[in-house]
């Protein structure tokens, strides 16, 4: 098992590698991440329909969509969320600002196009129908719930959503077997779902799953009888109101974490190596 510090300095060269990627390469493994995450909504809100309570369900949820990130981690990919880290590489400056900007831009329009073909795929491929529509209501009242958080609201979730996802990259970082990594990341994210926080790549399939079935009118008929108001569900609510936010909020708690874990085990070892380049 890594140490955090020997995680701390195992980041750097990992960073250096994250930035230098070929675009082409860092946007497919980024499509990827992006489906990851959305296959892992797709499993959990199925799953969540085999309760009726509304907590229950919340918590079914939240144990099955912890293989998203397993697979980000395990499979491997690039995801927007836990590159906020790349901080610590730019702090110790390994890597420049230039660097992980692109890293970012380009990881987070990867991610939303993966998460969104999966939610296409969701819906026109009738998914949405199983459980007598009941996993169609689920989706169209979740995206409806999220656009109509306020922008603080919003903010502030997504701020504690990603400091829970880089903490569960970072422990996964410290095991050195996939049983272990799996093991390290599985409460956090667990944490994060069960708690409501907002996550902007598993919103880019969230939002846009429910956007799309409204359009299916067998779907909007079952949300309307269920007493779902769509009216506040649209692309422009979902990015301006929602993901904009939610991005903000995650890049804010990603960047706390890695600021952090710079300063406690990068920090001074960065400076005793300077000093000692003068004797």
């Amino acid at each position: 098992m890594n140490t955090p510090a020997g995680v701390a300095a195992n980041y750097l060269n990992l960073g250096m590698y994250k930035v230098r990627l070929h675009f082409w390469k860092m946007l497919l493994l980024a499509v990827l991440a992006g489906a990851f995450i959305a296959l892992a909504g797709v499993g959990a809100s199925s799953a969540s329909c085999a309760a009726e309570n509304p907590a229950m369900a919340k918590l079914i949820s939240a144990c099955v969509f912890p293989a998203g990130l397993t697979m980000v981690l395990l499979a491997g990919s690039e995801l927007f969320t836990g590159n906020c880290l790349l901080i610590i590489p730019l702090l110790s400056k390994t890597v420049r600002l230039r660097g992980v900007l692109r890293n970012w831009i380009i990881v987070y329009c990867g991610n939303f196009l993966g998460a969104a073909l999966v939610a296409a795929l969701a819906v026109y491929s009738h998914q949405l129908s199983n459980f007598s529509d009941t996993l169609a209501v689920s989706a169209l009242s979740t995206a409806a719930a999220k656009c109509a958080l306020t922008f603080g609201d919003a903010f502030l979730r997504g701020i504690a959503c990603n400091c829970l996802v880089c903490i569960a990259v970072w422990i996964s970082f410290a095991a050195t077997d996939a049983i272990g990594k799996i093991a390290g990341l599985y409460f956090p994210i667990l944490l994060f779902v069960v708690s409501g926080f907002e996550h902007s790549v598993a919103n880019m399939f969230y939002v846009p799953v429910g956007i799309l079935a409204k359009g299916i009118p067998e779907y909007a008929q079952a949300a309307a009888k269920a007493g779902v108001d769509l009216s506040g569900l649209s692309w422009q609510s979902f990015l301006q109101g929602n993901l904009l936010p939610v991005t903000l909020g995650n890049i804010v708690g990603g960047l706390a974490v890695g600021v952090i874990y710079w300063y406690c085990y990068l920090k001074d070892k960065k400076e005793q190596e300077r000093k000692a380049g003068h004797f």
